[in-house]
């Protein structure tokens, strides 16, 4: 038995075929006829967009919309003029197109890999993406294929890169197996999409497992079973057919209220990152979009995002949700983000640095021009502006100061508006969660990113395989703060919900229920299992498992006690 990540849900049967990536090595050589390297540089990216477009175009008849949009976003990465102008600048320099596009694209990957926000990281598997296609078409190669496979096939495979996952036939493909990547990427994004169950980062399998064997790939545990017995095969076989009745039964869930046994309801809304994840979240019936990360903005231009760019992408949201909330975080880049026209300096400890609100009330007239756009796309919808890494209500009183300052502006230029558009707060340090109760007395609402409170509250960096064993909700320490944070905020009669992964975990929504908690943002596939999660619960029953939650002094009695009780 190997475990790995559990990326994608389901359990999948079949015959191992191990995909070998192509040999892209190559001799570094100085160039004399830059024009004519330069020409054949372009070509060869020109073939590869028109090879990744015929993806994309495949993805949004098979997949989906917002699944096509991942290769797209490849295309424009590709020919960002960042990148080629550096690329042909090297080779301007007498650097062979090969070279050039290594080390281009290798500064761009070490950039996204140094940040500390998960969607940033996933760009740095996209480049690595990029640069394989074209360095491909530069040396007369092909890329892995898995359009044309027998039925019933496990691809085992060291990199599953977005480009893979975009040619796979699903009617083909039982399983997916990766040596890397994890449950957050772009290709275990597609993966889910295709409904394939995928287990990531499983040491050594492309070794460990060989061409014609028999494996089972349980997706939701992240366990690959090799040369089954009998016994074992049977087993599995029923969890299968036990998964897909799960499956079928969540769908009676869909167009339902999300409310608890007791008729107490609640808003599920889904987490994106750009417009085009909207008609994925709405797909799987999201009420409402509780988390919309605005830096993808920032970081697809090589110059500041004007008004009027930022208003359209936020206008396109609003109006789609036909006036359903939608709470949309502004600005939160660091200095570990180095988005290069920003000309923000390198810390020690980014993670407790010049980030988010920091940078942005000290860029007060940078920060006005996405407050405007926020601010006249509330005239589409129900936008609500969210202020991130808030530690003090100092901050929160100057963002609603410059928000003031945008509404005088905008009514002497008689724009349109929502003159109570709410300003809330992401919570997730501990100086938040500990002065809650002043907060809320200067938010419009709080939102819980669990991900970041999690790591503070715990001193845990959950890239840290070493002490990863810190990093789960589950610790007593995380729960009091969340009980905390949810309690000061309907005290204070605040709309109080949740974007970080936490939102989604069965075991936890309970006790969140309990403390009164309003919204569950999470991803869209998450969205009706939440659903029926919380209907299977009444307040009540809530109470007494919270009560009993706060009594354990661990993490493992905690957990222990919320699997018991699970529904």
């Amino acid at each position: 038995m190997y475990q790995g990540v559990n990326a994608s849900e389901g359990i999948g049967i079949g015959t191992v075929m191990v995909a070998v990536d192509p040999d892209l090595t190559f001799e570094p050589h100085e160039v004399a006829d830059s024009a004519a390297e330069k020409e054949r540089y372009q070509s060869a990216l020109s073939v590869f967009c028109e090879k990744t477009q015929a993806q994309a175009d495949h993805m949004k008849e098979t997949v989906g919309e917002a699944e096509a949009e991942i290769m797209s976003g490849h295309i424009v990465l590709a020919q960002d003029p960042g990148m080629t102008d550096a690329i042909n600048a090297a080779i301007d320099g007498g650097t062979c197109a090969e070279q050039a596009l290594m080390d281009t694209s290798t500064m761009f990957e070490n950039m996204f890999l140094s940040m500390d926000d998960e969607m940033f990281r996933l760009r740095a598997a996209d480049i690595a993406d990029i640069r394989t296609g074209i360095l491909a078409e530069l040396l007369g190669k092909e890329v892995v294929d898995l359009s044309v496979l027998p039925e019933n096939t496990v691809v085992v495979v060291h990199d599953l890169t977005p480009s893979m996952t975009a040619t796979i036939d699903k009617a083909h493909v039982a399983g997916i197996v990766t040596e890397t990547g994890g449950r957050t990427s772009h290709s275990a994004i597609i993966a889910r999409a295709l409904e394939i169950p995928a287990v990531l980062s499983v040491s050594n399998s492309c070794t460990a497992l060989r061409n014609g064997m028999t494996v089972v790939v349980d997706g939701g545990k992240g366990i690959v079973e090799a040369d089954p017995d009998e016994e074992t095969l049977a087993a599995y076989t029923a969890k299968a057919e036990a998964f897909a009745a799960e499956k079928a039964a969540l769908e009676a869930f869909r167009g339902k209220p999300s409310e608890t046994a007791d008729g107490i309801k609640k808003i599920i809304a889904c987490n994106i990152g750009n417009p085009d994840d909207v008609p994925n979240a709405l797909d799987h019936d999201a009420e409402a979009i509780g988390l919309f990360r605005s830096e993808f903005l920032f970081m697809d231009s090589a110059e500041l995002p004007s008004e009027e760019e930022q208003f359209n992408a936020y206008r396109k949201v609003a109006s789609a949700l036909k006036g359903a909330p939608v709470i949309i975080r502004t600005l939160d880049v660091g200095g570990d983000k180095e988005i290069p026209y920003l000309h923000m300096v390198k810390e020690d400890n980014p993670f407790m640095g010049f980030r988010a609100v920091r940078y942005c009330l000290a860029n007060p007239d940078q920060y006005k021009v996405q407050l405007r756009a926020l601010l006249r796309a509330s005239a589409f919808g129900d936008v609500k502006i969210m202020i991130p890494l808030v530690t003090c209500v100092e901050e929160v009183v100057a963002v609603k100061e410059l928000v003031e300052q945008c509404k005088a502006e905008l009514t002497e230029e008689g724009r349109k508006f929502n003159e109570n558009i709410e300003v809330g707060i992401m919570v997730e340090t501990p100086a938040a969660s500990l002065l809650a109760d002043r907060l809320a007395e200067v938010a419009d609402f709080f939102s819980i990113g669990t991900n970041d409170l999690i790591g503070y509250t715990m001193c845990a960096d959950r890239g840290n395989d070493t002490i990863s064993n810190l990093y789960q909700v589950y610790y007593p320490a995380v729960l009091r703060s969340l009980k905390n944070i949810i309690e000061s905020g309907v005290k204070a009669g605040i709309m109080v919900g949740m974007c970080g992964e936490a939102a989604a975990d069965p075991l936890l929504e309970p006790l969140l229920i309990s403390w009164g908690l309003e919204e569950f943002s999470m991803s869209a596939p998450s969205i009706l299992r939440a659903r029926k999660t919380i209907s299977q619960w009444t307040k009540a029953e809530c109470d007494e498992l919270a009560e009993k939650a706060l009594a354990c002094n661990t993490a493992a009695e905690v957990k222990a006690l919320l699997e018991s009780a699970a529904r």
